[in-house]
C-alpha cells in the first residue's frame, strides 16, 4: 500500500478522488492501492527547553545560553494532533512506500519531513511536486514524482532555519524579558520580527526628528498653463523674490518644444509580496489577509501556488497559456464576463512571449502566481477582488505596450539682469496598450505611496495633454511665488513595509549581502505577514488607519538592543544567503548551526554584563487604546 500525505483535508481529498482512494475512513481516504492522509500545517515542532533538561523549565538568567547537545522534535500537544498522528504513524508503519505530498517549498517540505520522521517510517519516499492543485496538475505530478532525497538540500535549509530561530527566538527572549521586562511582558526578540520593528521605530524617530525648513517656488503662468523655473527651489525668500522682480511685467517666450514618443510596458506579473502590496493599497487589506484569500484560490484551484517570490513564469508554461487565457474568457461575475473584451484583440493570434515573463533562469521552485484556467465559481466578494488583480496582470503581460508621446515645453523670460527658464511636461497616451486591464483598480503598483497608501502627488500632473505652443510666440504670463516647506518622510504603512521587508538590502552597505537581501530580504514572503501580525500581539506596533505605529514598549525595546546584529537587516541578510546556499549545497548545515551558537553565546555574555538599570515600559491594553496617535502631517 502506498500512503500520500497531504498538508490538509481539502487537498488530500483533490489527490484521492484523482488518484481513485474514494472510500472514506477516520483520518486517511483508500483505494487503487493508496491510502490518503493529512496533516493539520504542523504536527510536530522542536522541543521546547523544558523537554531536554527540568534546568530549562523555569526562566532563569544563570541558565542561559540554552544550547541543547542535539535538537529533536515532539507533536504539538493538541487532543486532535494526537489523533490524527496516532493514525498517520499506523499508516506509515504499514506502507509499502510514502508520497510526500506536502506544499511544494521549503516549510512544506519540513511538516512532512517531521512527521515521517516521529512516525519511524522506513520505506522508500517519493515528492509531489505541483504548482497548482488542478486536476490536470495533480495527475502530471503523479506521473512525475521525485525522489525524496532530491529534496534533502531544501529539507536542511528549512531544519537549520528552525533550529537558529529557536536558539536566537528562545535565548534571547529569556535573555532581554529577565534583564529588562520588569517580569510584566515577555520581551519576544526573533531574527525577523526584531529588524522589521527596528524598520518601524527608526523611520518613526526619523519623522519626530525632523525639522521641516522653508524653502520658495519660482512659477509662472502663461496660456492657463503653469511652468515651473528649471534653477529649482530658492532656500532664501530674498533670492526668490529678486528673481520674480526680475521677471514681473516682461514678456514670456517660447524657446523650444520637444515631442518624444514612448513606450510603458506591462507590469511584470505578481509574486507573493508585491500582491500582498496592491491589496492593501487598493482594498486596505492586511498582508495577512491577502496571503489567506490567495491560499483559498490556490486550494479552489482558480490560482496556482502563492507562497513565491519570483515574477517570472518557466518556458514551459507558455503552451498551456492559451488553455488559460480561454479559461478567463469564459470567466463571469454576477453574469458579465469582465475580461472578454481585454481578451478579444489577442484572441485567435498566437500570444506574444516577452523575456519579462517567460525566463526559466529566474524560476527556482515555483513561478509567479497566475490563473490556471479554472473558471472560478462561489467567490467571496475578497477573493474576487483579487482574482481580478491577478487575472488582470496576467492578460497585461501580453497584450501591447502602452504608447503615448511627452511634450516638453521650455520658455523663458529675460530679466534686466538675467533670464530666468521655466518648463512644462505634458503626456498624452496615444495607444493605452496592456493599461485597458486596469479597469478600477487605479494606479500602478510600483509607484511610491504616502502614509495613507495612495500615490505621492507629484508638482505637475505628468498625464496631462498640453496646449499646442509654438518655438518663437510670446506673451504675457503671471508669475508667483509660493513657499513651502520641506516634509518628513511618510509612516509605514503595510504596502511600504512589506516593499521594505522585501528590498532590506538598501540598509545594508556590504554589497555581497545586498545581492543576497534583493532576493529574500527580511524573511521569507511566506512569513512576512505572520511576523507583521506578530508585531500587533507583541503590542510593539499598533495601526493608526494605514500607518503603523511603533508603541512606546517598541521603541524602548528597540533602544535597549544594543547588539546591532539583533535588530539590523545584516544579520537577516547572513542568514538568508547562507541558507539559500545551504539549500543549494554550496554551505555546510553544521557549521551555519555552530556559527550561529557562538553568536549567541557572545550576545547572552553582552547582556549579562550590562550594569545599567534599564528597563522597557509595559502597556496593558486599556492603557494601548488610550495611547496618542502621532499627529497627521500637514
Amino acid at each position: 500500500m502506498i500512503v500520500c500525505i497531504a498538508e490538509k483535508p481539502s487537498v488530500a481529498r483533490d489527490i484521492a478522488r484523482i488518484i481513485g482512494a474514494n472510500t472514506s475512513h477516520d483520518g486517511y481516504m483508500e483505494g487503487n492501492g493508496y491510502q490518503v492522509t493529512w496533516t493539520f500545517g504542523h504536527l510536530c515542532t522542536l522541543k521546547e527547553p523544558g523537554d531536554y533538561t527540568q534546568a530549562w523549565k523555569p526562566w532563569a538568567l544563570t541558565q542561559l545560553p540554552m544550547i541543547p547537545q542535539r535538537f529533536g522534535i515532539k507533536l504539538i500537544p493538541d487532543r486532535g494532533i494526537e489523533k490524527q498522528f496516532a493514525i498517520i504513524e499506523k499508516l506509515m508503519q504499514a506502507a509499502d512506500g510514502i508520497v510526500n505530498c506536502g506544499d511544494a517549498g521549503q516549510e512544506g517540505e519540513l511538516i512532512q519531513r517531521w512527521v515521517m520522521q516521529k512516525a519511524q517510517a522506513k520505506c522508500p519516499v517519493k515528492r509531489l511536486w505541483i504548482s497548482s492543485m488542478t486536476d490536470e496538475a495533480i495527475r502530471e505530478g503523479f506521473a512525475q514524482l521525485k525522489d525524496q532525497q532530491d529534496y534533502q538540500p531544501l529539507y536542511l535549509a528549512g531544519l537549520s532555519r528552525a533550529i537558529g530561530d529557536w536558539l536566537l527566538g528562545m535565548n534571547a527572549t529569556r535573555l532581554y524579558t529577565l534583564k529588562y521586562g520588569q517580569n510584566r511582558q515577555v520581551l519576544s526578540i526573533g531574527r525577523v520580527q526584531t529588524p522589521t520593528l527596528a524598520l518601524i521605530v527608526n523611520r518613526q524617530k526619523e519623522i519626530e526628528n525632523f525639522k521641516p525648513e522653508p524653502f520658495w517656488v519660482l512659477a509662472t503662468v502663461y496660456r492657463d498653463t503653469t511652468f515651473t523655473a528649471t534653477s529649482g527651489k530658492f532656500t532664501s525668500k530674498e533670492e526668490g523674490e529678486k528673481a520674480f522682480e526680475t521677471i514681473e511685467g516682461k514678456p514670456f517666450t517660447v524657446t523650444k518644444v520637444e515631442k518624444k514618443e514612448g513606450k510603458e510596458q506591462p507590469p511584470q506579473l505578481y509574486d507573493l509580496t508585491s500582491l500582498q502590496v496592491d491589496c492593501n493599497r487598493k482594498f486596505s487589506y492586511s498582508a495577512e489577509m491577502t496571503l489567506n484569500l490567495i491560499q483559498s484560490l490556490y486550494e479552489k484551484k482558480f490560482t496556482t501556488y502563492p507562497r513565491v517570490d519570483t515574477q517570472y513564469l518557466s518556458d514551459d508554461i507558455y503552451p498551456k497559456c492559451p488553455q488559460t487565457m480561454n479559461g478567463l474568457y469564459q470567466t463571469k461575475f454576477g453574469g458579465i464576463a469582465p475580461y472578454a473584451e481585454l481578451i478579444k484583440p489577442i484572441g485567435g493570434k498566437p500570444l506574444k512571449k516577452s523575456k519579462r515573463v517567460f525566463d526559466t533562469s529566474k524560476v527556482t521552485d515555483h513561478h509567479a502566481i497566475i490563473p490556471t484556467g479554472v473558471i472560478p465559481q462561489n467567490l467571496s466578494d475578497a477573493e474576487r477582488n483579487v482574482f481580478d488583480l491577478v487575472a488582470r496582470r496576467f492578460i497585461g503581460v501580453f497584450l501591447p505596450d502602452c504608447k503615448f508621446s511627452t511634450t516638453t515645453v521650455i520658455g523663458e523670460v529675460n530679466g534686466e539682469e538675467d533670464k530666468v527658464e521655466f518648463k512644462v511636461t505634458g503626456k498624452e497616451i496615444l495607444d493605452p496598450g496592456w493599461r485597458v486591464v486596469q479597469g478600477t483598480h487605479g494606479d500602478r503598483s510600483d509607484e511610491s505611496s504616502d502614509d495613507s497608501g495612495g500615490p505621492v502627488p507629484s508638482g505637475s500632473d505628468p498625464e496631462r495633454t498640453l496646449p499646442t505652443f509654438v518655438k518663437g510666440e510670446t506673451g504675457d504670463h503671471k508669475p508667483t511665488l509660493t513657499e513651502k516647506w520641506t516634509t518628513p518622510p511618510p509612516y509605514y504603512n503595510e504596502a511600504s513595509l512589506l516593499r521594505a521587508m522585501e528590498t532590506a538590502g538598501k540598509f545594508v552597505e556590504d554589497e555581497t549581502l545586498r545581492a543576497a537581501m534583493k532576493e529574500n530580504g527580511i524573511g521569507r514572503p511566506s512569513s512576512r505577514a505572520g511576523i507583521i501580525e506578530t508585531l500587533f500581539k507583541r503590542h510593539y506596533i499598533k495601526r493608526d488607519r494605514k500607518r503603523l505605529i511603533a508603541t512606546p514598549t517598541g521603541i524602548e525595546l528597540i533602544d535597549l538592543i544594543r547588539e546591532e546584529l539583533l535588530k539590523s537587516c545584516e544579520l537577516t541578510g547572513i542568514w538568508e544567503k547562507k541558507l539559500r546556499d545551504i539549500e543549494h549545497q554550496k554551505y555546510d548545515a553544521q557549521q551555519f548551526i555552530d556559527e550561529l551558537k557562538q553568536q549567541v553565546t557572545d550576545i547572552v555574555h553582552e547582556v549579562m554584563t550590562d550594569t545599567s538599570n534599564r528597563r522597557v515600559t509595559v502597556l496593558s491594553d486599556a492603557e494601548l487604546k488610550k495611547l496618542k496617535s502621532p499627529p497627521k502631517k500637514q
